[in-house]
């Protein structure tokens, strides 16, 4: 028997230590790759990621755009409630003067009244005479209204002429009426700065909210994520009912 290799011999081992190796490239090919079960929690995780990411989007989108509508609701309203208590400040100013005209008005009927009183004590016809023509065309009926009562000799007439239901103040009925149209324009300024207090308050819910939703996407665990995607959306539904509960725009 010859010795060393045969050329036969070579080529045997040769082709058995091909098999060998493709064999062995074969079992870590297919042993090496991550199980199935583990490519499928992967393929979910990445499919609820996307999902949550649409969500976020939109709550995003709704929260920007209502908060838009809170702002610019919550300013119509500060300028509703400065022309209002603008507008009540503006009748009582008038309403003073108003009053205060009505008080002159007055002082000038007690002071010709109290000549014309004078010069019928001394008897001086002629000085009755031109104090009467003194008087205002309004207090005049008054005064002809008070001595057809006979208040010199009957003790229940009235004590004077601007005492008697014809006696009329034009001036105080309009003192009055501004006064109450300032009433009233007060009241609406206080109730517009409570509805533009009512929407910054919603302006700051709907801004915790974008808070929340923003800052979910830097965690990387998906309940974390969910929890505040849950409680920005619940939050939001408590904004639009607020909202929706609050007065219209002006």
């Amino acid at each position: 028997m010859p010795d060393g290799l045969t050329t036969g011999d070579v080529a045997g081992e040769i082709s058995r230590h091909r098999g060998h190796h493709e064999e062995h490239d074969t079992g870590e090919d297919s042993g090496g790759g991550p199980p199935p079960s583990e490519e499928r929690e992967g393929d979910g995780l990445r499919k609820h990621d996307r999902a949550i990411s649409i969500v976020e989007a939109i709550l995003l989108a709704i929260v920007a755009l209502l908060a838009a509508y809170t702002g610019f609701a919550s300013a119509k309203w500060g300028t509703e409630s400065s022309i209002k208590l603008a507008t009540a400040s503006a009748a009582r100013t008038e309403a003073n003067r108003a009053a205060l005209d009505a008080m002159d008005t007055r002082n000038f009927d007690s002071t010709t009244f109290n000549t014309w009183f004078s010069a019928y004590l001394a008897g001086n016809t002629s000085a009755e005479n031109v104090a009467e023509r003194r008087f205002r065309p309004a207090f005049k009926v008054a005064f002809d209204a008070w001595m057809a009562t006979d208040p010199f000799t009957n003790s229940s007439a009235p004590p004077g002429p601007t005492y008697m239901k014809q006696y009329k103040q034009p001036e105080l009925a309009v003192a009055n009426a501004l006064d109450a149209k300032a009433d009233e324009e007060y009241q609406l300024g206080v109730q517009a700065g409570a509805n533009s207090d009512s929407y910054v308050r919603d302006t700051i819910y709907l801004a915790t909210i974008l808070f929340l939703i923003g800052i979910s996407g830097h965690f990387r665990y998906f309940r974390i994520r969910l929890a505040l995607v849950s409680l920005g959306a619940l939050m939001l539904l408590v904004a639009v009912a607020q909202i929706l509960s609050s007065p219209a725009i002006p």
